[in-house]
């Protein structure tokens, strides 16, 4: 492994790519349960960036796991292999001063770690969508709470399988509180960026 050199020699560095795109690169990860909105705020959070102008990466269970992840099931040890191999993807994309955006029900602060880990705290900024499992229930967009409920999907976050809660996440949203407008701004606001509405 002494071969292998995470830089290259000579290629344009992070702070180059950064001032061409007059942007931060960072990873931002939505954590949450199935149907908590999760997917809905991190695509209304890349359509807003992608508005005024950021350049964005949108990563999500479904797009990652019908490619790069699609070897993988739903044990522990291929929960742990799924968040990194996207945290290493994510990392590839902040160091070239893209702002990518994850949303991934991670269920553990063990799993959580790994991407802060791999991109770098300061980096990292985690949102964590509380919305309660009787809500997300009754969405149940895929109709995965039902067939985890009747026992077709076993090891299923929240009810076959737990669901720690995040103790220091950035920020804290219920999609069943607050409108998705509320919530982007105050994203926006917590990221550091104005709110324009």
């Amino acid at each position: 492994m002494e071969n292998i050199f995470p830089d290259l020699p000579g290629a344009v560095d992070r702070g180059a790519k950064e001032r061409l795109l007059d942007q931060r690169g960072m990873l931002v990860w939505f954590t949450g349960l199935s149907g908590s909105g999760k997917s809905t705020l991190a695509t209304a959070l890349e359509r807003e960036l992608h508005s005024r102008g950021y350049l964005t990466i949108l990563l999500d269970g479904d797009n990652i796991r019908s490619g790069i992840n699609s070897n993988l099931g739903f044990s522990p040890e291929d929960r742990l292999e799924n968040v990194r191999r996207i945290a290493e993807v994510a990392k590839l994309f902040v160091k070239c001063g893209v702002i990518a955006i994850a949303a991934f029900i991670s269920p553990t602060e063990e799993i959580r770690q790994i991407p802060k880990r791999i991109v770098g705290p300061e980096n990292y900024r985690e949102i964590y969508v509380s919305t309660p499992l009787e809500v997300c229930e009754e969405r149940d967009v895929k109709g995965l709470y039902k067939k985890a409920r009747s026992g077709q999907i076993a090891e299923f976050t929240g009810i076959s399988a737990p669901f720690e809660e995040p103790g220091a996440a950035d920020i804290r949203l219920d999609t069943s509180r607050s409108s998705i407008d509320e919530s982007i701004d105050l994203i926006l606001t917590t990221l550091g960026f104005t709110v324009s509405r």
